[in-house]
């Protein structure tokens, strides 16, 4: 009997040592698993920011086609309407001269989206102004008629400038802000006979400045793109 009492203690200690061996594998089979998957939604977050900002960018391009249909057909600059049933109706009426209408198939043919364009935004609708003259663009003294989607996300106007060559410096308007509400809704007037609001140009590294998004005094972002250059 005790000849066989040391055999018993050597088994049942290298049962405890199997034991701990496989918690410590599990522990780390755990922990890689739980880095992936944060690496994962990290990835996810990255790629959906990627799809906001180039949504946000294509329809602009939309919106500028549109606006070169119009003008290719005669219409002049003033003549350009944004009207649509789901808008403002700062804008106007859709049914007055279709040919005009951005929105409408006789007109540029863009289809309206009446909120933000996916997650790029608080769900802010676009707008459309002729106060401000961006870095480069046209003439200085002229404000050039602009589609505005206001309120973006930090990340997706980082990611848009990022694609447009943008530096890490943030494009800013930290006077009067290109976004202005319901106030500066194109109907028509330009302001030439004011003075037009002008960006921080010393901000802007890729000039002409046709497209960025920028941040305000309030600290808010907004993309802006050029629909005409005056």
């Amino acid at each position: 009997m005790p000849a066989t009492e040391p055999r018993k203690y050597c088994t049942e200690s290298g049962n405890v040592l199997f034991y701990i061996l496989i918690g410590i594998v599990l522990i780390a089979l755990v922990t890689v698993a739980l880095k992936r998957g944060g690496d994962e939604g990290s990835n996810i977050d990255s790629e959906q920011t990627v799809i906001a900002a180039s949504q946000v960018k294509q329809y602009a391009s939309e919106l500028e086609r549109g606006v070169d249909i119009i003008l290719h057909n005669g219409i002049s600059e003033s003549d350009v309407r944004f009207a649509h049933p789901q808008a403002s109706s700062d804008y106007g009426d859709i049914t007055s001269i279709p040919t005009r209408q951005v929105f409408d198939r006789q007109g540029g043919g863009v289809e309206y989206r009446s909120g933000g364009t996916s997650s790029a935004n608080d769900g802010s609708g676009w707008e459309f102004y002729a106060t401000t003259t961006l870095p480069q663009v046209g003439s200085a003294n002229r404000p050039d008629l602009i589609a505005v989607l206001p309120n973006v996300t930090s990340a997706v106007c980082q990611r848009i400038n990022a694609m447009d060559g943008y530096g890490s410096t943030q494009p800013a308007d930290t006077v009067t802000c290109l976004y202005t509400g319901a106030a500066g809704r194109f109907a028509g007037v330009y302001d030439d006979v004011g003075v037009p609001n002008t960006t921080d140009e010393a901000t802007f590294s890729v000039k002409p400045a046709m497209e960025a998004c920028i941040v305000c005094d309030d600290g808010k972002f907004h993309f802006y793109h050029v629909l005409i250059a005056r």
